[in-house]
């Protein structure tokens, strides 16, 4: 039963990396080979987690000088603000689903009975 549960969260994974993939333009890099077990065995959960969380605050900090930019006079490009908003917003909405997930499977071990 383990075995087919490791071959689900594969799938899963390799699902999300696809979706991932087709839908990040640039800024967001595949995650660590070390997931899978690969060469880069370095890159833990946590520093993948805080790669994210600096990602998404460069955006959310890029938004908002776009959009001081437009308030102030020194750019008329409203409409590159708008989408920089809208990124930083869906991204801050993705990484909070992360977490929400990571939270779920953390009260799902610790229901776990041994």
């Amino acid at each position: 039963m383990g075995n087919e549960l490791g071959v689900l969260i594969r799938a899963d994974l390799d699902r999300i990396e696809a979706d991932l993939s087709s839908i990040a333009p640039s800024g967001i890099s595949a995650p660590p080979t070390a997931w899978h077990g690969g060469a880069d065995a370095g890159v833990s959960f946590a520093d993948a987690m805080k790669e994210a969380v600096h990602g998404v605050d460069a955006k959310e900090q890029a938004a908002s000088d776009k959009l001081a930019a437009v308030d102030s006079g020194r750019s008329d490009d409203l409409v590159g603000a708008m989408l920089a908003s809208q990124e930083a917003s869906l991204s801050f909405s993705m990484l909070m689903q992360v977490r929400n997930k990571v939270v779920g499977a953390f009260d799902e071990l610790i229901r776990l009975q041994l």
